[in-house]
């Protein structure tokens, strides 16, 4: 975590996992002689007993000796997909804070049980090496208006069942949230299909380590498609232009990486497009059967003009898909209002 910025925010919720982060974060800032983390608690209110806990996390906060705020989301509570609009709440809320008060990063309390849990929701949803590979311990934050802000997990190693005790050596209650048993939610489904797993071999030690391997090849194909990037496309504004042939023509993993890297940066979208959609449009743009062009990620991907045409006639656009990305803009800062 040598690189990680500080001071920091440490996001609490009153789970085992934050809240052990919050007394380790504030043990680690006094023996350094640091400041001190401030603590930052999200009210989904989507749960009558949610404000309660709130401020049962602010008193847990002050009696470390740390400061602490609420964020309370505001508007109708979501009828379907509650998982993605709590976990979008959260890190909006919790980024704007940080934002406006001058913090760099945002700590988390993501643990070796998370790991292994992301990269089966990852695998059953089709994702290619990046998805697969380990959660980064320093990464950008996951919200794209937030782009100063750093996302550092320092207990990707631990497992819940050490912090758990932990924490009641230090008899230190925490909240176990009813959302964590609930079966509508595909993570609580993993979690209740553990035992089952660990009985044909899968313990959460393998599949973490899976991850773990793909996060060092990740490493070795960032650095290696830098390259291809480089001869297959010019950015020019908001725009790129591609030369299909030497897009293509790279290994297939480096050839697609370097895709939705470019697709990444055109649309400002932080996450990674589908990986099914993003192959079926690379393979289009090596057999030359784009036609009109296609969309994809907020992005248009098509022939380019015969003046831009910087690779010759099989040059490829990719320009943002405007209405999508102004609606996009709008939506982002409807939400900071309501927020």
């Amino acid at each position: 975590m040598a690189q990680a910025p500080w001071p920091g925010a440490v996001a609490v919720s009153g789970g085992s996992d934050s809240l052990a982060l919050m007394l380790l974060l504030r043990d680690w800032a006094k023996e350094a002689r640091l400041p001190l983390p401030v603590v930052l608690c999200v009210d989904h209110a989507l749960r009558p007993e949610s404000p309660g806990e709130a401020r049962k996390v602010v008193r847990w906060a002050n009696a470390a000796g740390l400061r602490a705020h609420i964020l309370v989301r505001k508007g109708k509570a979501p009828r379907a997909g509650i998982e993605a609009a709590a976990r979008e709440a959260r890190y909006r809320l919790v980024g704007e804070w940080a934002e406006q008060n001058g913090v760099k990063a945002v700590y988390v309390g993501h643990t070796h049980d998370d790991q292994a849990e992301t990269f089966l929701l990852r695998l059953a949803r089709g994702s290619g090496v990046d998805g697969l590979a380990a959660m980064r311990p320093v990464a950008a934050y996951p919200a794209r208006e937030f782009k100063r802000l750093t996302l550092v997990r320092p207990l990707l190693t631990f497992r819940r069942e050490s912090l758990q005790d932990y924490l009641r050596a230090r008899n230190q209650a925490w909240f176990d949230d009813p959302m964590n048993a609930d079966p509508r939610f595909a993570r609580v489904r993993i979690r209740n299909a553990w035992p089952a797993l660990e009985g044909m071999g899968l313990s959460k030690d393998r599949v973490a380590d899976a991850a773990s391997h793909l996060a060092r090849a990740r490493a070795a194909l960032d650095a290696v498609s830098a390259a291809v990037l480089a001869r297959a496309c010019r950015f020019d504004g908001s725009e790129a232009l591609l030369d299909p042939a030497a897009l293509t023509g790279a290994p297939r993993e480096l050839g697609l990486r370097t895709f939705a890297a470019v697709l990444m940066r055109v649309s400002e979208n932080p996450y990674r497009p589908r990986f099914e959609r993003l192959q079926r449009l690379f393979d289009e743009i090596g057999l030359g059967t784009l036609g009109a062009g296609r969309t994809l990620h907020g992005c248009r991907i098509g022939p380019a003009p015969v003046a831009r045409a910087l690779f010759g006639q099989g040059t490829v656009l990719v320009r943002r898909e405007e209405k999508r990305y102004k609606a996009m803009k709008n939506k982002e800062e409807r939400a900071q209002r309501r927020f």
